[in-house]
């Protein structure tokens, strides 16, 4: 308990899943919680458990490929509690595309969402973390941005260029003491990655060398560590949680 005392923490995609589980759990540690998405009522739910359960959180719905957005969630953070200390580039959605069969227009989608909705946030939270004294970005790629993977191309394309945003980000900001690092989860089983399942299922299996999937809680703990100060001299790193995929 503590792990994350005094600190701020913006979590995107916070409704349901890894963000929700990180949301829970970096209450349960100490931060104050700024929780966003776009689903207004599963998050106002979120919210209420970690304040019903001693914890302090705010919902805010939040489009994140909005920069005015972006603005006026990180302006309430400031308002709220002086500063920003952690921010979890969490939302995302996924793609079952290929390159042959998918429009520009859902290539398009895919990246503002995936990719340039971190970017945006990370444009406006800097300047904030710089007034702190300091702050940690974490990114939220996957396995994806670390392997090829068939079928998925726009989603590999986005969590590609956001692990490497990311250490740019990391070499830019060092010496402002803010420290940029991405996570990289396997197979989880949320909402997102449950109607996919089934029919991948001996794929998933094939790949993942542990006998079970992840859960929420399992990539929630690896943020933890990234926004503590346990990580204060781990930036520009991948920290990858996959159940062996990537051993392979």
């Amino acid at each position: 308990m503590g792990r994350l005392n005094g600190k701020v923490a913006i979590i995107t995609g916070a409704a349901m899943g890894m963000g929700a589980s990180e949301a829970k759990l970096f209450a349960k540690e100490g931060a104050k919680v700024i929780a966003t998405d776009v689903q207004l009522e599963p998050l106002n739910q979120v919210v209420k458990d970690i304040n019903e359960n001693g914890g302090e959180a705010v919902a805010i719905k939040h489009n994140v490929t909005s920069e005015e957005e972006w603005k006026f969630v990180i302006e309430e953070a400031v308002k709220l509690y002086g500063k920003v200390d952690v921010l979890v580039n969490n939302a995302g959605v996924s793609s079952p595309k290929t390159i042959a069969n998918m429009e520009m227009d859902e290539w398009n989608k895919i990246l503002d969402i995936n990719l340039n909705g971190c970017v945006i946030g990370m444009k406006y939270v800097i300047s904030e973390m710089k007034k702190a004294g300091g702050g940690s970005i974490i990114n939220i790629s996957s396995i994806g941005g670390l392997v090829g993977m068939a079928g998925t191309s726009p989603y590999t394309a986005a969590k590609g260029a956001l692990r490497v945003l990311s250490k740019s980000a990391a070499v830019e900001y060092g010496k402002d003491k803010i420290r940029v690092n991405s996570l990289h989860p396997g197979i989880v089983v949320t909402p997102m990655t449950e109607p996919s399942m089934k029919d991948a299922l001996p794929f998933y299996k094939t790949y993942t060398q542990l006998p079970y999937f992840g859960e929420p809680e399992d990539i929630a703990y690896g943020a933890l560590f990234l926004a503590s100060d346990e990580s204060r001299f781990m930036t520009g790193s991948e920290l990858v949680i996959d159940g062996g995929w990537t051993a392979l």
